[in-house]
C-alpha cells in the first residue's frame, strides 16, 4: 500500500481528528484511564486543528494518507524547552492499520527536513516511558533517551515520560 505526505490545512481537521483520537485509544489502553480515552471528543480536536491550521506560525504540520483516506499525522515545532535551533515534534500518530510500513519513519524524515528548512539543527520528540513499542521505533531511528521524567497527564495525573534527541537533525534526515 503506498501513502502520501502532505501539508495539512484546515479543511483536514475532521479527518486529523478522527485520527488523533482513534490513535490515542489504540495505543493508550492501559497507560491511561479507559474514562479518559473514552471521553475523547472529535468535534473537539477537529475545532482545534481547524484554528491551529487557520493561524499562520512557527512548526509544521504533515498529513499521511493512503487511498481510503487520512492514516497518520505528524505536528512539530519550536521545542518547548526553548533551546535554540531545537525542533519539537509536538504529536506523531499512526493509525494501527498502517503501522509497520515505514510510514511513520516517513513522517519523522519529513519532518525533521521541514523543521532543518525553518532553521533546526536538533529535534526531541517525548514519549511515554511506558509506550515500549514508540521508545523502540524512535532508538530504531537513532534517537538518544534521557533520563525519565514526570509530566502531569490526564486529570491530574503523573506519567513519565522519555525525550528522545536528535542532537543533529540531519542524521534523522539522512
Amino acid at each position: 500500500m503506498s501513502f502520501v505526505v502532505f501539508p495539512a490545512g484546515p479543511s483536514d481537521a475532521e479527518e486529523l481528528a478522527r485520527v488523533h483520537v482513534t490513535s490515542w485509544r489504540e495505543t493508550y489502553r492501559g497507560l491511561l484511564p479507559d474514562a479518559f480515552l473514552a471521553r475523547m471528543s472529535e468535534a473537539g480536536f477537529a475545532r482545534r486543528f481547524r484554528r491551529q491550521l487557520s493561524a499562520p506560525g512557527d512548526g509544521v504540520t504533515l498529513a499521511a494518507a493512503d487511498r481510503y483516506g487520512l492514516v497518520g499525522y505528524l505536528q512539530g515545532g519550536p521545542s518547548r524547552r526553548g533551546v535554540a535551533g531545537e525542533a519539537e515534534v509536538a504529536t506523531l500518530y499512526v493509525l494501527r492499520q498502517a503501522q509497520g510500513r515505514g510510514l511513520g519513519g516517513r513522517l519523522m524524515t519529513d519532518g525533521a527536513r521541514a523543521l532543518a528548512a525553518q532553521g533546526s539543527t536538533s529535534l526531541m520528540i517525548s514519549v511515554l516511558r511506558d509506550n515500549i513499542r514508540a521508545r523502540g521505533f524512535y532508538e530504531h531511528l537513532g534517537g538518544e533517551p534521557e533520563a525519565a521524567r514526570q509530566e502531569p497527564g490526564p486529570g491530574g495525573r503523573l506519567l513519565y515520560e522519555v525525550a528522545y534527541r536528535w542532537r543533529d537533525i540531519s542524521k534523522l534526515i539522512g
